[in-house]
């Protein structure tokens, strides 16, 4: 079972201006190959699937555990992209546009009109070029070894494409996200090198990172760092996943620092709210008329 709480995990400042072919950028944190559904598919799937979940709980917890948080973090992408999207107009936009007329007008030459036509506009769960996420992206071999192997390489490409959008997209928002993302994936591939190397004696922790940048670099992720934020492995349950300390010890590599598990959860931040758009309802319905329903119904629950 989840338990759900009405927060993002982490606070987005606000974009800078309305950006849709930045946010067409940032969907591949959405639903590219080393995306975050994929991250969330891949340990949900191996955690279903795991064989031994007595015999080898700290595995399965750590698995399933990581997964939980992924359901945070495909919150976290989708609050960006539709932060841009729904951002203030462009400073240099001469005219506002008159919602009259054509609301979406702007749109027609943004590189993914379908996060507006199909989107009304917001995230949709595809890649930066609009292709689907499929289920293909998932490997689950019930091979505890061949399927920990393959979220290490998972976490490391996402690294690498986090980076990337970091230095492609000029936004605040998406600085911080990636920020974020950057410090909560190198805790999770750094724990799946942690794990296979209790199983292998292989030193996997001496291979990061990769890309070779250091985390600390990006100014977004040190203010997270010097948090402490990158040696927490959280525990989202509160009374199971007890065993995951077995394999979360040790220092961490970047900083040669403690790392534990914790049962408190991050401290969250308000959820984006991308406003009314009375052009996603149109021609059927008018926006007051959606307002004047919502007022009935907080009238009636009194």
């Amino acid at each position: 079972m989840y338990l759900r709480i009405d927060k993002l995990q982490f606070e987005l400042p606000q974009p800078k201006e309305k950006n849709p072919n930045g946010a067409a950028a940032v969907q591949e944190l959405m639903g590219g190959r080393f995306g975050e559904m994929s991250t969330l598919m891949n340990y949900t799937t191996q955690s279903f699937n795991f064989r031994g979940k007595k015999t080898l709980k700290p595995y399965y917890e750590l698995i399933s555990n990581i997964a939980a948080e992924e359901l945070g973090h495909i919150e976290l992408v989708a609050a960006t992209i539709n932060a841009l999207l729904a951002g203030p107009d462009p400073k240099e936009q001469e005219e506002p546009v008159d919602p009259t007329t054509s609301p979406y007008s702007y749109a027609q030459d943004v590189r993914n009109t379908h996060q507006f036509i199909a989107g009304g506009p917001g995230s949709m769960v595809q890649d930066s070029r609009g292709a689907p996420w499929t289920g293909d992206n998932v490997f689950s071999s019930g091979n505890l070894v061949l399927d920990l192997l393959h979220n290490f390489f998972l976490e490391s490409g996402a690294r690498q494409q986090k980076l990337r959008v970091y230095e492609m997209v000029d936004d605040p928002v998406v600085k911080a996200l990636t920020g974020y993302l950057l410090v909560r994936g190198g805790v999770h591939q750094i724990a799946y090198a942690k794990a296979l190397e209790t199983i292998t004696g292989v030193a996997v922790e001496k291979m990061l990172p990769i890309p070779n940048i250091p985390t600390q670099k990006i100014p977004e992720s040190k203010k997270l760092m010097d948090q402490g934020i990158h040696l927490k492995l959280y525990r989202f349950s509160p009374t199971d996943y007890t065993e995951m300390g077995k394999i979360w010890k040790g220092t961490h590599p970047d900083d040669g620092q403690e790392v534990f598990v914790t049962d408190e959860i991050p401290d969250g931040a308000p959820t984006v709210d991308g406003g009314h758009d009375s052009a996603a309802f149109a021609p059927e319905y008018d926006m007051a008329e959606i307002m004047e329903i919502a007022q009935k119904l907080h009238a009636n629950m009194k």
